[in-house]
């Protein structure tokens, strides 16, 4: 707890649990640029699932007394249920009308029955923007971040409705498609999940130890979450044209292993605290206000409409980092690792 500051009453763990529920799609999505701003009304389709599974994903950790770890493993998990038995992204070659086999056919993994660098698409995106980012931001607005939000009956509504969530869009994309992957498909991605569950509640009983080193400032931890994911994202910008298609992949491994490694090292010492936190969600959060740009003539929508919501979103995710660093200003934790 942070001297001075009461717990928080039920009443506002409800409004943060909600706002979770709502951000993790708009982040997820709406930032991102998938949806235009003319389908926000989709946020009542999407937050059963993206909301509420990041709202599950934060309890479970939270009440096993895990922490980041934790819930980067849960969240893996996630995105491998939402990209395969759900909506089959990983498998159908025909996702959303989009070639997505002549788009990830050099990277094709025959045993696998997808692509390498879908995986890592699919990893990415919903570990750390659908999920995690979201989670850390709200947990801003809580005065005991580790603290559960929910109690039994709240977490047993938020299960049922997940999974009537997934379940309504596991059969509308069904329907859109008539594409349903192969057993060995849904056993395989199956016991991948099940091997980061038991990866992640592991995490909870073998933490790291603290380490005796000096903590960057803030804004060197931001730069390097903006500059990692931004790298990735960016890298057909900068990769010649004649490079091979597993060049993506072997960058992915490099930045998602650097970043990770300089996280665990960095969290781990004493100096550590929220404002890292903060800085490390927001350089994060950043680089999907950018790329939400470059996803303005993918659109179904009139250029203009796209570009209106990016300017939106983008300026709604500035200002809820704003508001969460002014929150974090009106008080003086100690530091803290994790």
């Amino acid at each position: 707890m942070v001297p001075g500051i009461a717990s928080p009453r039920p009443r506002h763990r409800l409004r943060l649990a909600f706002a979770l529920v709502v951000l993790a799609p708009l982040v997820g999505e709406f930032l991102l640029g998938n949806q235009p701003v003319t389908a926000l009304p989709a946020v009542l389709m999407l937050a059963p699932m993206y909301g509420c599974g990041a709202l599950l994903i934060r309890e479970a950790a939270r009440r096993a007394g895990g922490g980041w770890p934790t819930m980067l493993l849960l969240a893996a998990a996630y995105a491998l249920l939402e990209e395969g038995p759900i909506d089959q992204m990983l498998w159908n070659p025909h996702y959303g009308g989009v070639d997505m086999g002549l788009a990830y056919a050099g990277t094709q993994v025959p045993w696998l029955g997808t692509s390498a660098a879908m995986v890592q698409d699919v990893l990415s995106m919903h570990t750390v923007w659908s999920i995690c980012v979201p989670i850390a931001l709200i947990e801003t607005f809580s005065a005991d971040r580790t603290r559960p939000w929910l109690g039994g009956p709240g977490l047993a509504v938020t299960g049922v409705v997940f999974v009537a969530g997934s379940v309504f869009l596991a059969q509308a994309q069904y329907q859109s498609g008539k594409f349903m992957g192969s057993t060995a498909q849904f056993a395989g991605v199956s016991a991948a999940i099940v091997a980061l569950l038991a990866a992640a509640f592991a995490a909870v009983r073998r933490p790291l130890p603290p380490r005796d080193a000096a903590t960057p400032a803030p804004w060197i931890v931001g730069t390097a979450a903006f500059a990692a994911g931004s790298l990735y994202w960016a890298h057909d910008t900068f990769l010649p044209d004649d490079a091979s298609p597993w060049a993506p992949v072997a960058l992915w491994f490099v930045l998602a292993g650097g970043i990770a490694w300089l996280c665990a090292r960095w969290s781990r010492t004493h100096g550590w605290g929220p404002d890292h936190r903060l800085a490390l969600t927001a350089g994060a959060l950043l680089t999907y206000v950018w790329l939400g740009f470059t996803h303005a003539r993918e659109m179904d929508v009139p250029y203009g409409t796209a570009l209106l919501g990016n300017v939106l979103f983008g300026a709604a995710a500035l200002v809820l980092l704003g508001v969460a660093a002014m929150r974090l200003r009106r008080r003086v934790p100690p530091a803290e690792g994790g």
